[in-house]
């Protein structure tokens, strides 16, 4: 039966930022409820279930601090947990806090409307429920809309089509003819797992990326203990850290260092798993020549692991600086490269021309297909939040609002749709972040903001167009002071007129964290606050 409701809070998702915001808000005595589109909490960690899938940040430092007491309790079994253990962490987090009472799942919210006579929003899903709410905040995630590649033919394709961020788990992989497309972040996840099972593996790849081993290794029931004491230290070090994580970036330069002691630097940072060698020197994201080095040092290790010269060559990332695109964290990807029923196709040299019913065909062969893995990304940072009908001020559609380039006041609110948060949305840390941190934040400020709204009389809030612009503005500067605009990556979105948008904000976590409280402490410095005897119109 369709429900109506009235709430203080609509909370779209039910991964990391929905689950925290569910609770801050109830601590905080607000009426809130999440409308979630799969059938149990978890929000990623649900929807990507293929082979291989773990993270990329160490366990204890991809999970929640706000509570003492569930860090004691729960004891994570890996230094990168695996996509099992993560869901798990949050179905327990669900129970632990019985937030599932208020958590409508196997739900999409498709449209919502701002009433500015009310100054509420008009939620609508796909259910035929409705919510009336105060605050709309969207827990959508930055990497939650899967992007289906333009593959000539791919429709006449007879077998089985998987995408990573949809995978079914009943499909047998074993004996079969695999193909499979994408070796960013999750396709050298996905390559590693599949290898050992498939037939023949036909890997597809446009970019190669720079994988770094992960060194995953079981976590000790007494490394844990001893670990405990120190945990208020080490989260209080990650939130104030540029990346959001307690490993500090290592002092000086490595165009400056001695040959000899910068290679072995490298190749220690090499060993102590993904995120090390970016944080080998500090310079290594601002500085070419310094770059350069560190990625020769790569492009070094990638030769001595892959043992054919050509599938290396191929293997091997040119033309941008480490660092730039997303670092992999690669656990068994050049072994299963190393394997004879695994084949390398660079599309950049032998283009797909088309897909049959049972093959890939390129300029050069075809490739016998049972089924066809696409692990081809997403709509970042954007595109769950476009995905809803979802009209602000004068019915203003965030759709055609972020159509020349997503925009967003400190990456929490947009100009035009007053009282509507985006948790880690453009023009944050985001993705260039420890993101469990990143949500930790943004949940407790909006939190924060709701209740001073609250003591205050305030019916609504709205980021100012001035203040949306100069942030976006700095955000710019402040990533172009840097590497990653030098490489063609997910990072940056594509304007209707052809612009590259640098999303995430590349300025650090605890540079980001201070301005944020500083806004707030200023009065919501560059807000527009409204009030009962007011019209948001």
């Amino acid at each position: 039966m369709a429900e109506q409701r009235e709430l203080d809070a609509l909370i779209v998702g039910a991964g990391f930022s929905g689950l925290y915001m569910l609770h801050k808000l109830r601590q905080d005595g607000f009426v809130a409820h999440v409308v979630e589109k799969g059938s149990g909490v978890g929000g990623t960690w649900f929807w990507n279930r293929y082979p291989g899938a773990r993270c990329d940040v160490p366990s204890i430092e991809y999970s929640y601090s706000f509570d003492p007491e569930l860090e004691k309790e729960w004891r994570w079994t890996e230094r990168y947990a695996a996509q099992p253990e993560i869901l798990r962490y949050l179905e327990h987090v669900a129970r632990r806090y019985d937030l599932m009472r208020d958590i409508t799942l196997e739900t999409c919210v498709t449209a919502a409307r701002w009433d500015g006579k009310s100054n509420r929003w008009k939620v609508e899903t796909d259910k035929g429920d409705t919510f009336d709410a105060q605050f709309l905040i969207l827990g959508t995630g930055a990497l939650s809309v899967p992007r289906m590649p333009d593959i000539p033919g791919l429709a006449s394709f007879e077998g089985t089509v998987l995408h990573s961020a949809q995978w079914d788990d009943s499909v047998d992989l074993a004996g079969k003819a695999i193909c499979h497309f994408g070796t960013g972040s999750t396709g050298i996840q996905l390559v590693g797992e599949v290898a050992k099972v498939a037939g023949q593996l036909t890997v597809f790849q446009r970019t190669p990326n720079f994988a770094v081993p992960a060194g995953n290794h079981p976590l000790p029931r007494d490394y844990l203990d001893k670990l405990l004491p120190h945990y208020r230290q080490l989260r209080e070090t990650a939130r104030t850290s540029p990346l959001g994580w307690s490993h500090p970036t290592s002092p000086g330069s490595a165009k400056e260092d001695d040959p000899e002691a910068r290679e072995q630097r490298l190749e220690q940072a090499w060993q102590a798993g993904t995120t090390g060698l970016l944080q080998a020197y500090e310079d290594l994201l601002v500085d070419e020549q310094s770059n350069a080095y560190a990625a020769d040092f790569a492009r070094r290790k990638i030769a001595a692991l892959v043992k054919d010269p050509e599938k290396a060559r191929k293997l091997t990332p040119q033309g941008y600086p480490l660092g730039s695109r997303r670092m992999c964290s690669e656990t068994n990807f050049f072994d299963a490269m190393n394997r004879d029923n695994v084949a390398l196709v660079d599309v950049r040299e032998e283009p797909v021309e088309t897909v049959t019913a049972d093959a890939v065909v390129t300029a050069k062969a075809s490739y016998p297909a049972d089924v066809i893995i696409l692990a081809t990304g997403f709509d970042a940072c954007v595109g769950a939040i476009r995905a809803i009908d979802i009209r602000g001020r004068d019915d203003r559609a965030i759709r055609d609002e972020w159509d020349m380039g997503p925009r967003a006041y400190l990456g929490l609110a947009v100009e035009g749709f007053p009282n509507m948060f985006t948790i880690t949305g453009p023009g944050s840390p985001s993705v260039l972040s420890n993101v469990v941190v990143s949500i930790e934040q943004h949940v407790e400020w909006i939190s924060r903001c709701m209740v001073d709204m609250r003591e205050q009389g305030a019916s609504g809030i709205e980021a100012d167009a001035a203040a949306e612009r100069a942030w976006m503005e700095h955000a710019h500067e402040v990533a172009h002071s840097t590497l990653f605009p030098k490489a063609d990556s997910w990072y940056q979105g594509v304007t209707r007129d052809g612009r590259q948008v640098f999303m995430p904000y590349v300025g650090g976590v605890g540079a980001y964290r201070r301005k944020c409280d500083e806004i707030a402490a200023a009065g919501y410095q560059g807000f527009r606050l409204e009030h009962e005897q007011e019209e948001v119109a």
